[in-house]
């Protein structure tokens, strides 16, 4: 029979100051700093805010150093130190209409008002890695200056005036917010949107992927993806107007969906939403398919039996810091209940063998 080994806190600690002497890496070599990495890895640092729900870039970058560059693990320091904070009230939902857009672009129409602003973006690249970086030359391809971000307005408010895009219902209750009450089946459609923002970026490009391909009929045109700082602003009842407190990075996008209309409705399009803070675009637009797949049953549509439809699934699945405990828990000491099946199977055969 096995037994558990004492000297645990021993091995813990040694464990502890080998991964901070690997973290550290070649002591030649500077050491890197949180910010250099707020600085120069701004995608990783953006999903580690998005997912962890705290829009702190000095934090989320602390998270990626310590965590040796795991983004999920970094999303789970930062979500983990989230629940230490107090939530002082709600701000108001900020405008997206009056982003200053460092990038702002639309499948759906050419000349859009206010044009087309590529912004930073790695679309037109060809992929190749850059030996220049490697030699040091790190502002070779910084030179060219990009214009100041600007106001545009959005291609959704132009097919709406026209009425050939879907109105959204509008309420002015405050959402319930999921990080303080449990998810409940089925959810509103703000609550899925939260989870969304929360989902796992790999998780949601999957789920989305398979939309594209017929898993939920979503045949979606990109309206409008725009990345660009929006202010937030609070609600001081004393002096009876909105104070602006803060100003963040956000991205986007806006689908434009197919929908054939009804009796009730005439033909019109439907549209699907993604909003995350920082620059995360690969995810913006993987909710927002995900979003208009899960609305099939607000819209009077069939349910096909794809995946992206199921909500469960989804909303359940979609957390990567639950399933990375979940998943994980499994390398911990099972030690007894594996003992009890070994001796169960053990027992079983000499039964049989008798």
């Amino acid at each position: 029979m096995y037994v558990a080994a004492k000297g645990g806190e021993e091995a813990i600690a040694a464990a502890h100051a080998w991964l901070a002497e690997c973290r550290r890496g070649d002591r030649s070599v500077p050491a890197l700093t949180s910010e250099q990495v707020a600085g120069q890895l701004t995608l990783a640092v953006a999903r580690v805010m998005s997912e962890g729900s705290l829009y702190d870039e000095a934090l989320a970058a602390l998270a990626v150093r310590q965590a040796r560059g795991d983004l999920i693990e970094a999303i789970f320091l930062v979500r983990a130190y989230r629940t230490t904070l107090p939530r002082l009230g709600a701000s108001a939902p900020i405008d997206t209409g009056a982003m200053l857009c460092e990038r702002r672009v639309s499948a759906t129409f050419k000349d859009i008002p206010g044009g087309q602003v590529l912004g930073p973006t790695f679309d037109y690249t060809h992929r190749l890695l850059d030996f220049a970086l490697a030699a040091g030359d790190e502002d070779a391809a910084a030179r060219m200056a990009e214009a100041a971000p600007d106001v545009r307005p959005r291609v959704s408010d132009h097919l709406g005036r026209e009425g050939v895009l879907r109105a959204e219902p509008d309420s002015a209750d405050e959402p319930a917010d999921l990080t303080r009450a449990p998810m409940e089946l089925p959810a509103s459609r703000p609550l899925r949107l939260q989870a969304l923002a929360r989902a796992d970026e790999g998780f949601l490009l999957g789920l989305a992927y398979s939309t594209q391909r017929g898993y939920g009929r979503t045949h979606a045109f990109v309206g409008e993806l725009r990345v660009g700082a929006v202010e937030v602003e609070v609600d001081i009842p004393e002096l009876g107007f909105s104070v602006a407190f803060a100003e963040i990075v956000v991205t986007e996008c806006e689908t434009v969906n197919q929908f054939t209309g009804s009796r009730q409705e005439p033909a019109q399009f439907t549209r699907g939403y993604g909003l995350v803070l920082g620059r995360c675009e690969r995810k913006s637009i993987s909710m927002s398919l995900v979003d208009r797949a899960l609305q099939w049953r607000e819209l009077g549509e069939d349910n096909v039996g794809a995946p992206a439809q199921d909500e469960e699934f989804v909303l359940m699945h979609g957390d990567n810091i639950q399933a990375t405990g979940f998943l994980e828990h499994i390398k911990l000491p099972h030690y007894v209940d594996f003992q009890a099946e070994l001796e169960l199977i053990r027992r079983i055969r000499r039964e049989a063998g008798a």
